[in-house]
C-alpha cells in the first residue's frame, strides 16, 4: 500500500506513521521540511508547501497513491486545495478533523459519531465542521473518496495531557517538586485521553481501507477519568 501524509511530523501524525511503517506500509510525507522529528528513514519525503498547489503538483509530478491524509486542513480554503491536488490521484483521502466538532454543551456524556456537530465557542471547531461539510459534499456529488476522523485529547513525547494546554510544562514541572497545581473547576469534570500510539493503532487500520470511504470515525480511549484523577495518575 503506498500512502502520503501531508505534514506527518506532529503529535499524532508521527506516532501513525511509525505504526504505518512497521506494518508494511510504502509511506511518503509532504511538508516543508520544517519540523524536526524522530521518523523511520524509510519514510521519502517530498519537499512543498501544500498551500501552494502548483507547487505541490510539480513536486507530485504523476505520483498516485491508495491514501492521502491531510494532518494540517484547518480551514476550507484547505480542503478546496486537497480536492484540487488529489481528485483522480488517490482511493482515499482522510481528513483528520477533531471530536471538539460534537455538540456544545454535551447533551450525555457518552458521545459517537453521530452526536451532532455543532460548537458555537471555538472558532477551530466551526472551521473543522465547515471543512468535513465541504468534503462530504463532494463525496455526495462527485464521489470524492473522503473519510472523516475525529481525534480526542491526544497526548505522546512532549505532549502532556493537562487541563491547560498539552504543551504547558509548568504543571508537570510543579508536580515533580511537590507543589500545588490547579485543575478547573472542582476537578470532578469527566474527560477522555488517548496517547498517540494507542490511536495510532486505530486510525492505520483506517489507511486504505475501501469501506471507510464516506464514513466518519472517532478514535479515542474508552476510559473516562475525571482531572483530579489524570493529574493523581
Amino acid at each position: 500500500m503506498k500512502a502520503l501524509f501531508i505534514g506527518g511530523t506532529g503529535n499524532i501524525s508521527t506516532a501513525c506513521s511509525v505504526e504505518a511503517i512497521e506494518r508494511g506500509v510504502e509511506l511518503y510525507h509532504l511538508n516543508r521540511g520544517a519540523t524536526r522529528a524522530e521518523v523511520p528513514e524509510m519514510i521519502r519525503t517530498i519537499h512543498a508547501d501544500v498551500r501552494d498547489v502548483d507547487e505541490t503538483l510539480r513536486a507530485l509530478g504523476d505520483m498516485e497513491f491508495d491514501c492521502v491524509v491531510d494532518w494540517i486542513a484547518f480551514s476550507v480554503e484547505h480542503v478546496e486545495n486537497d480536492i484540487e491536488l488529489f481528485s483522480g490521484r488517490t482511493k482515499q483521502l482522510i481528513f483528520i478533523s477533531s471530536a471538539s466538532v460534537y455538540h456544545k454543551p454535551p447533551s450525555h456524556y457518552v458521545i459517537t459519531e453521530s452526536t451532532p456537530a455543532y460548537n458555537p465557542y471555538w472558532e477551530y471547531s466551526r472551521n473543522k465542521i465547515a471543512c468535513e461539510r465541504r468534503l462530504i459534499d463532494e463525496y455526495e456529488k462527485r464521489g470524492f473518496p473522503v473519510t472523516i476522523v475525529r481525534p480526542s485529547h491526544t497526548y505522546g513525547v512532549g505532549w502532556i495531557p493537562t487541563s491547560f494546554g498539552s504543551r504547558d510544562f509548568t504543571v508537570p514541572r510543579r508536580i515533580l517538586e511537590g507543589r500545588k497545581i490547579v485543575v478547573h473547576g472542582d476537578g470532578q469534570s469527566l474527560w477522555t485521553i488517548t496517547h498517540a500510539e494507542d490511536f495510532a493503532r486505530g486510525f492505520v487500520g483506517l489507511v486504505g481501507h475501501p469501506r471507510a470511504v464516506g464514513e466518519t470515525f472517532h478514535i479515542t480511549s474508552d476510559e473516562n477519568l475525571t482531572w483530579d484523577q489524570i493529574h493523581t495518575i
